[in-house]
């Protein structure tokens, strides 16, 4: 593969996706996985830092709100998920440079209280975080808080559009020069600094201001998924970085070139936002060892535990129809972007119930890359470079050790390449991410 002149040359964005005992669906039945990684500090720690030695800009953390069916707690980790807010505190104290991104649901929370929080951990961090912002999407969420049906899905984008105006606005609330902390004056604030926001809108009714100044990086970052078409216009006005799972290149730049067009709509450039597909690897010294790798992991999934899985992302069950026939009817309005997925790629390749379950059980639709580590590099090259992507959200296919061969073997070939940092040169997650510090919405515009 020929290689860019190193000279300038724009470089990926890498984040470390933290799920679970790793993201291949049988990753707990693995030999090098222990048996209670997932609640245990040393866990997270060790694949923190991990990814901190490799130079990553962030570690991702997903989230959910409910327990699936318990018939699938009976192969299925996903049963387990601790709080991300509080992973993401423990871990602002055993990192020092690496950004720190947690799932919370929009639905099922409060604008001001969610500011606070993030805004709190943005000091302790010093300007390390980032919300991924999700509506939730399964009605076993809904259920242990309102018990009912998640709402429309149009209703959950409208009201998911005022929860980021009314975080913003909060953590716009007190301007950079609002803390004076001048001791010979007695002067702690300025008060003609620090704003009410004074939102009234169909969802929320919040006064403010945020009892806490403006953080290290003027706002913690955006993170979103924005793969429906609402998601993405959602993605295009609000995000910074659009996390997003695609297997196919020449869908990734078209998504790509999409959600980038519709930026100037909004005041923005293509800088203003990354977008970072998943992609799930398996790194062998050779070709064929990594395969071996790929099939001895795909060997631990219980078919019965996939075919379930896969109705949990369809919300329909699948129980009932042959595994070895083909999908049935699936209603799409108000269902997940994930279930649109799924629906096409059965359509598209013809595959059965059993060939879906086991595809989207290995990777729940992300990229997954086998090969050497030069192999892996080359293909996360091409991508990059063709324009499919601003990087890549890293998902080990079990943790914590799962994400040492990336960050020892990947990362160095990327870094020779002139495609990766070779040291952090800033300390805050836009300055890893090469993204502009947001203005004020309520600071005066200086004239010169």
């Amino acid at each position: 593969m020929k290689r860019s002149d190193k000279t300038n040359q724009k470089q990926m964005s890498l984040g470390a996706f933290l799920f679970s005992f790793g993201h291949h669906f049988a990753a707990w039945r693995h030999h090098d996985t222990g048996a209670n990684s997932p609640i245990e500090m040393n866990f997270y720690k060790e694949a923190a830092q991990m990814a901190e030695r490799g130079k990553m800009d962030m570690l991702f953390f997903a989230d959910a709100l409910s327990l699936p069916d318990k018939a699938d707690v009976q192969h299925d980790v996903s049963a387990v998920y601790p709080d991300a807010m509080i992973v993401l505190a423990a871990l602002t104290a055993v990192t020092e440079r690496i950004g720190l991104a947690a799932t919370v649901s929009t639905t099922f929370n409060e604008p001001y209280n969610l500011a606070r929080r993030f805004a709190t951990l943005d000091h302790l961090s010093g300007g390390r975080t980032a919300w991924n912002v999700v509506t939730s999407t399964k009605n076993t969420e809904a259920h242990n808080f309102q018990g009912e049906d998640l709402p429309e899905h149009g209703n959950r984008y409208d009201r998911a559009h005022e929860f980021i105006d009314v975080v913003h606005a909060l953590w716009d609330s007190w301007e950079e020069e609002a803390l004076l902390l001048n001791k010979k004056s007695g002067i702690f604030a300025d008060p003609s600094r620090i704003h009410s926001i004074n939102h009234s809108g169909a969802a929320f009714q919040v006064k403010g201001p945020l009892n806490i100044p403006r953080t290290p990086q003027g706002r913690p970052v955006i993170v979103e998924a924005g793969t429906s078409k609402a998601g993405q216009r959602l993605a295009a006005q609000t995000a910074d970085v659009v996390f997003t799972a695609c297997s196919d290149k020449e869908e990734a730049i078209l998504f790509y070139d999409a959600l980038k067009e519709q930026l100037a709509e909004f005041g923005r450039t293509a800088e203003d936002l990354k977008v970072m597909p998943g992609v799930m690897f398996f790194i062998g010294d050779t070709e064929e060892e990594a395969k071996a790798q790929e099939a001895a992991f795909n060997e631990l999934i219980v078919p019965e535990a996939s075919t379930r899985y896969l109705s949990r992302l369809l919300n329909v069950d699948l129980s009932s129809y042959p595994v070895d026939g083909p999908l049935p009817q699936i209603a799409l309005e108000n269902n997940s972007s994930r279930a649109r997925m799924v629906v096409e790629m059965s359509q598209k390749e013809q595959l059965s119930i059993r060939e879906l379950g086991l595809h989207f059980s290995v990777a729940r639709g992300h990229l997954t890359v086998c090969g050497t580590a030069g192999q892996i590099a080359d293909q996360l090259e091409d991508w990059f470079l063709s324009g499919a992507c601003d990087g890549f959200n890293v998902m080990p296919p079990h943790l914590p050790g799962g994400l040492e061969p990336f960050v020892e073997q990947v990362i160095p070939l990327l870094q020779e390449r002139g495609l990766f940092r070779q040291d952090y040169d800033g300390y805050t997650l836009r300055g890893h991410l090469g993204l502009q510090q947001p203005g004020n919405q309520f600071r005066e515009p200086s004239y010169f």
